[in-house]
């Protein structure tokens, strides 16, 4: 019974609008161009482009979506151009193509996921008026996963 009840509260305050929604709109704008990015790549540097000209004049938990949004790109950047690398380095020393092949298919399979999952976490908490608790971090902004809903 105490546990329906600590659930209770905590769902009402999760659920609590902020008042502050100034750049909603655009962070959410960001979060489509990077989904439409799976289709068209040139959408995912308009969207960095936007998340970066349009950080002013926002609410302080729009702005770590916008951060948020900023360094899954960058990151994504980062670890596209490691992959390329890789792959030429690959190449230069003489490996079988399957390897490189694999290492291709590996990379954007992952990088597809990662970027999904951060939009995702990032839409989530974005319509229900909340900030990324961690916009500096690798993975997912320090989302928790649970099964209790």
């Amino acid at each position: 019974m105490s546990s329906t009840s600590s659930l209770d509260t905590r769902t009402t305050v999760e659920q609590a609008p902020t008042a502050d929604t100034r750049g909603k709109g655009v962070a959410a704008t960001v979060y489509v161009l990077y989904l439409g990015s799976v289709m068209t790549v040139v959408t995912g540097p308009i969207g960095m482009l936007v998340a970066h000209l349009f950080r002013r004049n926002n609410a302080d938990w729009i702005n770590s979506h916008l951060l948020f949004q900023t360094r899954t790109f960058w990151l994504g950047a980062l670890g596209g151009a490691a992959a390329l690398a890789a792959w030429n380095l690959l190449g230069v020393i003489g490996a079988p193509s399957w390897v490189s092949w694999t290492l291709g298919y590996g990379f954007f399979t992952a990088c597809l996921g990662w970027t999904m999952g951060r939009c995702g976490v990032g839409i989530n908490r974005l319509m229900n008026n909340r900030a990324i608790d961690a916009p500096r971090s690798l993975l997912f902004g320090g989302a928790t996963v649970s099964l209790d809903d």
